[in-house]
């Protein structure tokens, strides 16, 4: 595997898979801005090995001091939702302690402004007792490679797909899963 350097070339940057905390100690070494999504970090260092300076970032958003409101069944979820301490405190009540904001429920929030909180519980079971499987998104390509691996080897151990996942993301390409991938079980 083509360990991360200032020497690596974005073309050849984007052909490996790295960590997020791999991402986030290149950054760091070379004075870059850490925080951010995967995706975020990925496109610094982008920039930052094409032209050797740091991304110009977008100016920090200013969100206007929020006065706290109380939550009830039927308050709008509103515009801008964020998934907050006082959100989830609302959610675990209502919902119980085994509440969580899944992916798949933010988005639903952050998509219905107009719906209520009575509504987001209504959703939130609607889409616990799913069973359609939830999208990965494309920067989750570990998550993906295991399902995928799992879909494709119901009798092979988490031990076997983490050392094809390792074996895959160590060589050039790209980083789904193939049936080739068991070769590194023999």
């Amino acid at each position: 595997m083509s360990k991360l350097s200032k020497s690596l070339k974005p073309e050849e940057f984007r052909q490996y898979y790295f960590l997020k905390e791999e991402l986030k100690d290149f950054c760091r070494s070379e004075g870059l801005k850490v925080s951010g999504s995967k995706i975020d970090l990925e496109n610094r260092i982008i920039h930052y090995l094409k032209t050797g300076e740091e991304l110009a970032e977008d100016v920090p958003k200013q969100f206007p001091a929020r006065q706290p409101s109380e939550i009830s069944l039927d308050s709008k979820l509103g515009e801008n939702f964020k998934c907050s301490e006082d959100k989830r405190a609302f959610f675990e009540k209502e919902i119980g302690k085994g509440f969580k904001f899944k992916v798949k429920f933010q988005k639903w929030l952050k998509s219905n402004p107009e719906k209520t909180y009575r509504d987001a519980i209504d959703a939130y079971y609607e889409i616990q007792n799913s069973k359609e499987k939830t999208k990965i998104d494309k920067q989750f390509q570990y998550n993906q490679y295991i399902r995928d691996f799992f879909e494709n080897n119901k009798d092979k151990s988490l031990d076997d797909a983490i050392t094809c996942w390792k074996y895959k993301k160590s060589i050039k390409g790209h980083n789904r899963y193939e049936e080739s991938d068991l070769e590194v079980l023999k």
